[in-house]
């Protein structure tokens, strides 16, 4: 067994172009292990030069590695220049905003970024540190840049980083949507046809602190509702992670401009790291990741756990609650959405948009009617969340937020943070908690339940090869429950939404199955509901039949 001749000669080549000593070295290294027949060599080899690493509506997304389906500084430059080219074939003079966050390469991706466009004749204006991913968003709409570049891989593993794109103008600062993606990875592709060493690079403005003040400042401000919750000196006791992250410095700063108690830091991952050394994955939905801070939430006797991803974008809660393994709750995403979506519903006074992923909770669209306001469910992916008009709060199951959309235009885990507060400081001041809430709106509106099924897979082949399998003979019952209808997405008379099933229970419950969109798996979304009893039995009907259809599902992703 030995390499392809033709993948040793692609190797060979990019290492002659490879500006960085780290991934020249591991390309060495792996070139000479794959031509004395070492088979992960030759695999890796083969895949690392297989294509190009795919440009689209999440921008690059990929491991740390050499080659072109990999993510490395000849990727991110190329990227960078195909980006430059899109936006002078728009305007004459863009100017593009340039973020990173604490991951491993990120600031040298960030500065290689703004180099090649400042070379390229683009403004390019870099934040002066790493930040929360939704500083930069907001910097876009607040410098009115032509666009924005934050280099993050958000929750991904350890090893993995990213490159995602922003668009000013009438895009307002939201995430690139088709056929924008299409376009800019066509002109990467001309760009990739240059060697790098030949891209000219230029010198970047760097911002001062005003950008991220202003921030904090417009954060802030969204936690001084009418009530004067916020300016209180006694709430609910929070403990807070930022799993590792950039996330502590400005949620400490926003809360103290708002008027909110300090929270309490797990020290163990307050800063920045992007080794991620006391989780397995740096994302709050996995098991164990919030291990330290529900410690530390029981010694602390704190009321709430508050954590954000390792760039900021997302928002995790748990609640105490006795008959948890730790004595805490991790709330879903969706009662979270739920929790915050109820908040904007009764302050917006009968005006605006409530809106949510078509595979987030349809209790959202409950609570919008009883506050005479519309409901849009949208496609997946927070893209098109942020770009609904009149748009007053949107969310998506997977710990994404937007509650202040008049200043940024992607999710926000720390705007996200300081109105859930001012809800908690709210309940807490009347003796009541985010828990006893959630009864309560099942009271008003039923309960919604939700649950989620995931499998990880190594072998990428493995999720259409799902997919065609559940396609080709869709379930006729789940738990007990006839199936009432099997809906394949990607099919014109369902909207062409994208490669999502969605199967319809005799009970009214939905379970929908599609490939994630950022990581190696393939989702379940289950969601029930039920209006029948009181509250307490409403919400434990509505749990136990997500349970018995979690079961259900398991074997068909087998």
């Amino acid at each position: 067994m030995s390499a392809a001749p033709e993948t040793v000669a692609a190797a060979r080549a990019w290492l002659a172009g490879d500006p960085d000593e780290t991934t020249r070295a591991e390309l060495e290294a792996t070139i000479a292990a794959a031509e004395a027949g070492d088979g992960a060599a030759i695999a890796e080899l083969a895949d690392a030069f297989r294509g190009r690493l795919q440009f689209g509506t999440a921008g690059l997304r990929g491991r740390i590695a050499p080659g072109p389906n990999r993510m490395n500084r000849v990727v991110v430059q190329q990227a960078s220049a195909g980006l430059a080219a899109f936006l002078l074939s728009r305007e004459p003079h863009p100017s593009v905003v340039v973020g990173w966050d604490g991951r491993r390469g990120s600031e040298r991706f960030a500065r290689d970024t703004a180099e090649v466009l400042a070379g390229a004749g683009v403004r390019a204006i870099l934040l002066p540190r790493l930040m929360p991913t939704p500083v930069t968003a907001f910097a876009v709409r607040h410098l009115g840049a032509s666009a924005g570049v934050m280099v993050t891989a958000s929750h991904n593993p350890p090893a993995d980083n990213g490159y995602k794109v922003y668009l000013g103008g009438d895009d307002e600062g939201s995430q690139i949507v088709p056929p924008v993606d299409a376009e800019i990875a066509a002109r990467i592709a001309e760009a990739a046809e240059t060697p790098v060493a030949d891209y000219p690079r230029g010198e970047p403005e760097v911002t001062g602190e005003a950008v991220w003040h202003a921030y904090v400042a417009a954060t802030a401000a969204i936690g001084q509702p009418d009530q004067g919750v916020a300016g209180a000196t006694s709430g609910p006791r929070v403990v807070y992670t930022p799993l590792h992250g950039v996330g502590l410095e400005t949620v400490e700063a926003v809360l103290a401009e708002a008027g909110f108690p300090p929270v309490i830091p797990v020290p163990e991952q307050s800063e920045p790291d992007g080794a991620f050394p006391t989780v397995d994955f740096p994302n709050p939905e996995e098991p164990g990741a919030l291990d330290l801070a529900m410690a530390l939430g029981t010694a602390e006797q704190a009321d709430l756990i508050i954590a954000n991803d390792p760039d900021a974008d997302r928002l995790a809660v748990a609640v105490p609650d006795a008959s948890a393994p730790m004595g805490w709750r991790m709330l879903t995403g969706n009662e979270v959405g739920l929790l915050l979506g109820w908040d904007a519903a009764r302050t917006a006074r009968g005006q605006g948009v409530l809106a949510a992923s078509i595979v987030s909770s349809p209790g959202l669209g409950a609570i919008a009617r009883a506050h005479g306001l519309e409901f849009v469910q949208t496609l997946t992916g927070f893209k098109w969340v942020s770009r609904v008009p009149g748009l007053v709060y949107g969310y998506e199951e997977a710990l994404g937020y937007l509650v202040n959309p008049g200043t940024v235009r992607d999710k926000d885990g720390i705007s996200a943070l300081v109105r859930l507060l001012t809800l908690a400081s709210d309940l807490h001041e009347r003796g009541s908690s985010l828990g006893e809430e959630l009864l309560a709106l099942a009271g008003e509106f039923g309960a919604f339940a939700s649950g989620q099924v995931s499998v990880r897979v190594s072998d990428l082949a493995r999720i259409p090869a799902i997919m065609a399998a559940l396609r080709a003979a869709p379930p006729a019952e789940l738990a007990g429950s006839r199936v009432l209808a099997a809906d394949d997405l990607a099919l014109p008379e369902h909207g062409s939404i994208g490669d999502i099933l969605r199967f319809t229970l005799d009970d009214g419950s939905r379970v929908m199955v599609r490939p994630s969109g950022t990581e190696p798996k393939v989702k379940v979304y289950i969601d029930t509901s039920s209006t029948d009893g009181a509250p307490a039995a409403r919400v434990r009907a509505a749990r136990e039949r997500v349970a018995a259809i979690a079961e259900a599902v398991r074997p068909l992703l087998a």
